[in-house]
């Protein structure tokens, strides 16, 4: 298995995260139906994403908490839809990847899903 080393390691993870994400019976239909996302913008916006988180470049600009509140307003996100999107990052990741930024990339994710949840809770009450 490889390591994750550079924006081409995150291109193959992202892609592969979001070919099961887009294709997901649980979760699937918030990308698709919802927010009706546009792949060819969404994913160089989370290449990007995922290039600052893991390696420091600051190539990510957005506040991805502000482009969940609308769908969130839609249709509830609840915890259990991050816990299933985190499963499928960690999946994938360990399907792929191994070493330091392998572990990282789960625990950014972690930290982001629990976040996420909870600001996503919160805004519904």
């Amino acid at each position: 298995m490889k390591k994750i080393e550079d924006r081409a390691d995150i291109e193959v993870l992202v892609n592969r995260f979001y070919d099961k994400v887009g294709r997901d019976e649980k979760i699937g239909f918030f990308f698709n139906d919802v927010a009706k996302v546009d792949w060819s913008q969404h994913l160089p916006k989370m290449y990007a994403f995922w290039e600052t988180l893991l390696f420091g470049q600051i190539s990510y600009k957005g506040n991805p908490m502000a482009v969940h509140f609308p769908i969130n307003a839609e249709v509830p996100i609840e915890k259990d839809h991050f816990a299933h999107w985190l499963a499928l990052w960690t999946e994938t990741v360990e399907e792929n990847f191994t070493g330091e930024m392998a572990d990282l990339a789960i625990y950014k994710a972690t930290n982001i899903a629990n976040l996420m949840a909870h600001k996503m809770e919160v805004a519904r009450r």
